[in-house]
């Protein structure tokens, strides 16, 4: 065998290889006997969806972007919030949080935005650095705006908020910081683990296929059984 073929096999392999975890992360599910409730974040990215054929795929809950910053509003927001409660699925609505307006400020255009539904799930607020303000913007003490939002949406809606934070955001601003709210994260393929908080929401995917959805879509499970889901609605006030 010349060498030039003896370089080839293992250029070969490893290119086999790479395919081959390619196609594991895009088709990777947590194991459903371990978490069997599964759930969907969308926005107007996602286009017009089929709720009734979202519902029909095994999902239960769906997080709804409703708002950014102090003004911007998803094109989507009621459409996807009437549509997913026709279909059945409990749903809540989630707020980009940007961190070049003042707390309050952002708590009044979701609380002017999202009705009070005594159905919902909690309301959630999305932190992370992708596609938010430019660092020269940002405003000097992140978590107290980031606790004053809380503060307000919180005492509006009568939920403790759930909060979907990544792991760059969480290092640089909720590093051992008293946080109360459940934690909804993200990871890919493995389990996440901050090293500080059990999380309650795991996003695994965001390159998820739906039933009802033409593109992809970010996927998310709950943490536990069924019976835990029950219980976690009950002492969220969200049960129907």
């Amino acid at each position: 065998m010349t060498r030039k073929r003896l370089l080839i096999i293992p250029a070969l392999i490893l290119a086999a290889l790479a395919v081959a975890g390619i196609v594991y992360v895009m088709t990777f599910h947590p194991p459903s006997d371990r978490y069997p409730v599964r759930g969907i974040d969308v926005s107007h990215h996602q286009g017009a969806i089929d709720w009734t054929g979202v519902a029909s795929d095994g999902i239960r809950f769906a997080w709804i972007k409703a708002t950014e910053g102090g003004d911007f509003s998803d094109t989507r927001f009621t459409e996807n919030w009437r549509g997913a409660e026709a279909a059945g699925l409990l749903r809540s609505a989630y707020h980009f949080f940007t961190l070049c307006r003042p707390g309050t400020e952002q708590a009044a255009h979701f609380i002017a935005t999202v009705p009070l539904d005594e159905t919902a799930l909690p309301p959630a607020v999305d932190l992370e650095f992708t596609g938010n303000c430019a660092e020269k913007d940002h405003l000097p003490d992140i978590p107290g705006e980031l606790a004053a939002f809380l503060e307000r949406i919180e005492s509006h809606y009568g939920r403790t908020a759930v909060v979907y934070v990544r792991p760059d955001f969480y290092a640089a601003h909720l590093t051992g910081r008293n946080i109360r709210n459940p934690l909804w994260l993200q990871s890919f393929v493995r389990e996440p683990d901050y090293g500080e908080r059990p999380w309650t929401f795991w996003q695994y995917h965001v390159f998820g296929q739906v039933r009802g959805i033409d593109v992809p879509v970010d996927r998310n499970v709950f943490r536990g059984t069924e019976a835990d889901f029950t219980a976690w609605l009950e002492s969220n006030g969200a049960i129907r």
